[in-house]
């Protein structure tokens, strides 16, 4: 019968080398010490030590039990932890953005966790609509989107807002809309809008409709977009993360615009369930260090719900 009891002798007995000192630090004694590895190496039907005397050695099987037992304890140390939801750094974080947001924010995520290792995390890489459907599922605790949808079991809520970005290719020489219009538009599952929310703010006498502008082509993963603008083959306009991680930013380029216009993210979660402290922290630790980056001492604008 398996007793985790018999483990945690037999590691003590390993890291102490003897049996009266293992006796002493467990409050045990002698006998009961040689007991509980007798009980352990018939469960386990091997042999763990070769005797010598009051010394012994471990045998291979010994080895391997006592490598076990250590990742046994480890473990469930961390579930114990992982348990405790006031815990800001351990436990599990599940978590779902768009590829905009996760180009910057996962490697984020690997280096938080490396400062943290009681938590782990599960990170995926998926659409607006996936995202929803997998938090209202129970795969994701928690999801980052780019809108939001009227559902009775989800709760969504502003959480940061990236700059969008007119780039262009690094030769192009132009400034206005008739002249994006004749070098055509790279789309992306959410190009169309955020390519409108730009141009109508910031060439409002001019603009009228991205179907104005044609199509150069299409792709489902927003940071290969960039890689046909740095060929020449259209615009684009995209969050500030997408071009400060793209291999491309050095045969593109921004084009200034007068006015800025923000894509708002929202942190999805399911509606009456509490989230633990772990994930609060390593949401504002991200939106803290990115509003370094953006806007260093200078105040953030303020999150709308239609930037």
């Amino acid at each position: 019968m398996f007793n985790a009891q018999y483990f945690r002798t037999f590691i003590t007995l390993v890291e102490t080398g003897s049996f009266t000192h293992t006796a002493r630090k467990l409050e045990m004694t002698q006998p009961g010490v040689s007991q509980h590895i007798r009980k352990l190496e018939r469960y386990l039907d091997k042999s763990l030590l070769y005797r010598h005397g009051r010394r012994f050695t471990l045998t291979e099987a010994g080895r391997r039990a006592y490598d076990y037992s250590v990742k046994l304890f480890a473990e469930h140390e961390q579930f114990r932890h992982s348990l405790d939801n006031d815990s800001p750094d351990t436990g599990e974080c599940r978590v779902a953005s768009p590829g905009s947001v996760g180009l910057m924010f996962y490697p984020f995520i690997l280096g938080y966790q490396q400062m943290h290792p009681g938590l782990t995390v599960t990170y995926d890489f998926a659409f607006n609509g996936e995202i929803v459907d997998a938090v209202l599922a129970g795969r994701f605790d928690v999801g980052i989107v780019t809108d939001i949808s009227k559902h009775p079991d989800l709760n969504f809520e502003p959480w940061h807002q990236e700059p969008l970005c007119l780039v262009v290719p690094a030769d192009f020489a132009g400034t206005t809309i008739s002249e994006l219009m004749a070098l055509g538009f790279m789309n992306y599952s959410d190009g169309i809008n955020n390519a409108s929310l730009l141009l109508r703010r910031n060439f409002a006498g001019e603009f009228r409709s991205m179907s104005h502008f044609p199509q150069q082509g299409f792709s489902n993963e927003i940071s290969m977009v960039l890689d046909a603008v740095a060929r020449g083959l259209g615009f684009t306009v995209i969050p500030r993360t997408v071009l400060e991680t793209s291999p491309w930013q050095r045969q593109v380029k921004e084009l200034p615009v007068a006015e800025s216009v923000y894509e708002t993210l929202y942190v999805v979660t399911k509606r009456g369930v509490e989230m633990p402290r772990r994930y609060e922290q390593l949401l504002g630790e991200f939106r803290l260090q990115r509003r370094n980056v953006l806007y260093g001492y200078a105040e953030a604008p303020p999150l709308e719900e239609d930037a």
